[in-house]
């Protein structure tokens, strides 16, 4: 995340304790600790989580004073409309433009500012504020079938607790396979032979996106259909059809690291 003065403005702190560890809050302009955000950041005091729910809960709270809205107010709407903001994908009107000039938020980022807010919302209704928008986001599910072989003693849970606010949507089932599609843009972004044949290959074989990494052209089969003194170029069969090899054969990488000579 970029580092840059903030002036006028709500910002995050970083705070250095005796002992060596770091804290973060948040602060008001003229340096005063906000106490809302504060006391919901000590809940992860000593881990990671503190600073990015402190970073992604500022852009929050600056968009609430621009709205002029109060947390008794927030509705559940008004968070949807802030997500929509900040890149998820909402049917609703949005209002004036928030963050512009900088990307929209991942997957990923959507799936942390959600649970940033949900329990930081929750933590307000647990103290008697804005009871209402509490009860709309503690809310739960039927685990499914993947919910249970994921999770320890899966089988005896009846109900897991579901976000409102996350992005909905197909995703990927594996973060190490490739997304859909990525096949046909390799396709058409390389320009060489063997780079063709190792994306075919791969494609073809369900490999995951890092085992190219030990891919050498010793483990390929090829078919020869040309005669070994032949000058025409060597077309090697895979799943999809022929490919044709017109550069110079790579060579095997050895266990030590060195390449061995074709």
């Amino acid at each position: 995340m970029a580092r840059h003065v903030v002036v006028g403005d709500l910002r995050v702190q970083q705070i250095e304790r005796k002992d060596g560890r770091r804290s973060w809050t948040i602060v008001w302009p003229e340096g005063t600790v906000h106490t809302e955000a504060d006391r919901f950041l000590r809940l992860h005091d000593g881990s990671g989580t503190q600073r990015t729910y402190a970073y992604l809960l500022v852009d929050h709270l600056r968009w609430l004073e621009r709205e002029c809205l109060t947390f008794a107010g927030v509705q559940l709407r008004d968070l949807e409309r802030y997500m929509g903001m900040v890149g998820a994908e909402v049917r609703m009107p949005l209002g004036e433009p928030w963050r512009v000039g900088k990307r929209p938020y991942g997957r990923s980022a959507l799936s942390t500012a959600a649970a940033c807010l949900k329990g930081f919302y929750l933590h307000q209704s647990s103290l008697g504020i804005n009871g209402e928008l509490g009860r709309k986001l503690d809310r739960s599910r039927l685990p499914s079938r993947v919910d249970r072989r994921r999770s320890f003693l899966g089988h005896v849970k009846s109900s897991l607790p579901t976000n409102p606010l996350a992005p909905k949507g197909p995703h990927r089932r594996h973060p190490k396979m490739l997304p859909d599609g990525a096949r046909e843009r390799l396709l058409e972004t390389v320009n060489a032979a063997r780079d063709r044949l190792v994306v075919t290959w791969l494609a073809d074989g369900g490999f995951a996106s890092a085992s190219s990494a030990d891919f050498t052209w010793s483990t390929c089969t090829c078919v020869r259909t040309r005669p070994a003194a032949s000058a025409a170029p060597l077309t090697c069969t895979s799943a999809t059809g022929p490919v044709i090899r017109t550069g110079p054969r790579p060579r095997p990488s050895t266990p030590g690291g060195s390449s061995t000579a074709p």
